[in-house]
């Protein structure tokens, strides 16, 4: 049986991807009974400066990765970060990785979720990259449904544990307090988690968003559903930084990425901390089916 192939990509050259990629390889965490290959542009390009050319090989690298994938040449994708401003520069048409994925595979965008992992707390988001304004406006019951769904699919293949459960955080402070502050919980949260909940599925809530993410690091629920990007991105980063992984869900691929950025003001002096890349090569690696992975 061929060994399988994880396909890691550069990222931003100019950032601190190309680094991190070099230590993640040689470091003596990431399993053995795998192969590696690094897609990116082999020449160097200056540390910390952005250009249209370091934007257009990042972009080169997203599209030679899943063209080796379709060709089964790889059986995973890990991503280093991207400058997201600098590749809107050179016409990507893609508010990130997570869609630029979506889009080649042929998934609707509404059908997969950004979710994020780590030892210490895994989560699913309800929106990724857009304004705050929009986050709101574009939360409905079948959003609410995929992501806990696709949440709750994701646990069962990471976690070795036969009851799992997940609670769904509200989006107003205390859950809207009865309608007081907001009736979105009432007029969409409650309906989605019943119609979850009258399916068999363990999910719980809403829960109030100031004391969800404390449950889910007291044990009380294995994983939680984000109302917006920076509801659940900030306390997982706060408590995971450097073993956060991004990994997209709803994707007939398997694709992973560590949850920092291209870091320009350190790129270059050896300073990157390569952690959450080892973090998300892991996972990919531990994504594959056994039957694959030897």
């Amino acid at each position: 049986m061929r060994i399988p192939t994880i396909g890691i990509t550069l990222g931003e050259p100019a950032g601190i991807g190309p680094e991190i990629v070099a230590k993640a390889l040689k470091s003596t965490q990431i399993p053995k009974r795998f192969d590696y290959k690094v897609i990116g542009p082999k020449a160097k390009f200056e540390a910390g400066k952005l250009s249209s050319s370091s934007a257009a090989a990042a972009w080169e690298a997203l599209e030679e990765a899943y063209k080796l994938w379709e060709k089964k040449e790889i059986q995973a994708i890990v991503t280093s970060p991207v400058h997201k401003d600098n590749l809107f520069q050179i016409g990507f048409p893609y508010p990130g990785q997570t869609e630029f994925f979506a889009a080649k595979a042929g998934v609707p965008q509404d059908k997969v979720v950004m979710a994020m992992s780590s030892p210490k707390i895994n989560l699913s988001l309800l929106s990724t990259h857009v304004s705050l304004y929009q986050a709101i406006k574009s939360i409905t019951k079948d959003k609410i449904k995929l992501a806990s769904v696709l949440l709750l699919e994701f646990l069962k293949k990471i976690k070795k544990k036969p009851n799992l459960s997940i609670a769904i955080s509200g989006l107003n402070p205390h859950c809207g307090e009865g309608g007081n502050f907001g009736n979105e919980e009432n007029e969409t949260f409650i309906p989605a988690i019943n119609e979850l909940r009258n399916q068999g599925l363990p999910v719980y809530g809403p829960v109030s968003p100031d004391s969800v993410f404390r449950e889910v690091l007291l044990g009380k629920y294995d994983g939680v559903v984000a109302s917006y990007h920076d509801q659940g991105l900030i306390p997982f980063k706060l408590v995971s930084f450097y073993s956060g992984v991004n990994v997209t869900l709803g994707l007939p691929l398997i694709r992973t990425s560590p949850d920092h950025g291209v870091a320009l003001d350190i790129a270059g002096q050896n300073k990157a901390d390569p952690r959450s890349l080892i973090s998300a090569i892991k996972l990919a690696c531990k994504l594959i089916p056994r039957e694959k992975g030897g």
